[in-house]
């Protein structure tokens, strides 16, 4: 019996919002893939897509067996890990008094995260010596945002990942410091802006990002869309 599962999930939107979709993989303690999934989501947000993927994959594993979770999204992950707490404590409402975004979607993670023992692992995107389970979870999920045609399948037929561009990795290592679920955890790295993305800036006032979470003066910020907001969130706009 394994002593723990190793498990990565992805979202994608081709458009942002656009056709989206969800996947996770899920392998043994050694990291070996056993499975995988993927699921439509017709016309989302890639934020949507990431959710959705933790949701899927906490509901389709042994609630019983310690679980790691390896993602490239740090606003999901920072959802159930820092945030959480403080949307509970405030009705579902941010530090802005504005309603959370995604509300429902992470009400449910909450309920299945609920006595388990889940630690999440940010690995950063799209590297040439990334994450494999990572990789094969974004290929997944953008493939099925494009088909909008579900998929599952075993270690036997794996979506194979496109290759990644070359040059430096855009962090030192692979993986990024890890979080367990309802603990503060570490800080891991936010994801790098696309090259030739608007710049980031320190934030001259206080303000609110698209993704309805505010930022406080000093803050970095970046062009969300329209708006300026979380540098992570003009990130996750441009995932694929």
């Amino acid at each position: 019996m394994n002593d723990r599962i190793i498990a990565a999930c992805d979202g994608a939107a081709k458009g942002n919002p656009g056709p989206a979709a969800w996947a996770y993989v899920v392998a043994d303690s050694a990291g070996a893939p056993q499975r995988w999934r993927s699921g439509a989501l017709g016309h989302s947000t890639n934020n949507v897509g990431e959710l959705t993927a933790l949701e899927q994959l906490l509901a389709d594993t042994d609630p019983a067996v310690p679980l790691e979770v390896r993602l490239d999204s740090t606003y999901t992950r920072d959802s159930v890990t820092k945030w959480l707490k403080g949307w509970k404590r405030n009705g579902w409402k941010t530090a802005a008094g504005k309603p959370v975004a995604n509300q429902e979607l992470i009400q449910r993670i909450d309920k299945l995260l609920d006595g388990r023992d889940v630690t999440f692992v940010y690995v950063p995107a799209h590297q040439v010596d990334g994450d494999p389970l990572n990789a094969v979870a974004d290929k997944a999920a953008s493939d099925t945002a494009r088909t909008q045609e579900s998929a599952a399948g075993t270690a036997d037929d794996l979506p194979v990942p496109d290759p990644a561009p070359s040059g430096p990795a855009r962090n030192g290592s692979a993986r990024g410091g890890a979080t367990r679920a309802g603990g503060t955890g570490s800080t891991a790295a936010a994801k790098r802006r696309s090259s030739g993305s608007a710049p980031t800036l320190s934030a001259r006032f206080p303000g609110t990002c698209p993704c309805s979470r505010p930022y406080a003066k000093g803050d970095k910020i970046t062009k969300v869309g329209g708006s300026w907001g979380h540098p992570e969130c003009a990130a996750a706009q441009t995932q694929d």
